[in-house]
């Protein structure tokens, strides 16, 4: 039995949802979202107690896997069009900067020189359905890093971007400069230290 598979889905006011053809649609203050779900599982909604219901045909070993994943992106999809998803991302590195331009995210990480005379070593299209806002342009160091935002109805969109741009500088386990998660525990390491000659 899958424990996640078997909990009811929750439906806010303001969230829509409809069924047809195995095509599950939620629409909410955020936005629409629209999956085909396996035809392994049954999908119902009760409207008079505004719950989603997923049951699994049978208990070939197929349908449990997609029972629980069924079950768990719907609930996502309610979740983004009514309150949304969001990461946050943080730039340490004295002088490594970010800004939003032209729907891009500029970001200068450190490396020498600019890439193509466009005043930034990486220019980062933002998809569509992703909102991107610049908390803090510029890193100060340690206590003050620079801070960017990403938020969307979709939660694979907005996991994706975000890796996109972390991918761009992980974070060095030295200095501690690079871009992580906001709730990212870096490990650090002490560098060699210089012992006299004897």
């Amino acid at each position: 039995m899958s424990r996640i598979g078997e909990k009811l889905i929750a439906v806010p006011s303001g969230v829509t949802i409809k069924l047809a053809n195995r095509e599950v649609s939620v629409a909410g203050p955020k936005g629409t979202s629209v999956w085909v779900y396996p035809d392994t599982a049954d999908v119902s909604y009760d409207e008079s107690s505004r719950s989603v219901t997923v049951k699994r045909k049978n208990d070939l070993k197929q349908s449990r896997a997609n029972h629980g994943l069924t079950r768990a992106l719907i609930n996502n999809m309610v979740k983004g069009v009514s309150e949304g998803f969001e990461k946050r991302l943080l730039v340490y590195g004295t002088g490594y900067s970010c800004k939003l331009e032209g729907g891009s995210l500029h970001l200068n990480l450190g490396f020498s020189g600019r890439r193509r005379g466009l005043g930034a070593q990486f220019l980062v299209p933002v998809p569509s359905g992703i909102e991107v806002i610049v908390e803090r342009d510029t890193a100060r160091g340690d206590n003050e890093p620079a801070s960017v935002v990403i938020r969307g109805f979709e939660k694979q969109k907005v996991g994706q971007f975000a890796s996109e741009v972390r991918a761009l500088r992980k974070t060095e386990p030295y200095k501690g400069k690079g871009i992580r998660y906001d709730d990212e525990v870096v490990r650090r390491k002490q560098g060699k230290a210089l012992t006299g000659a004897a």
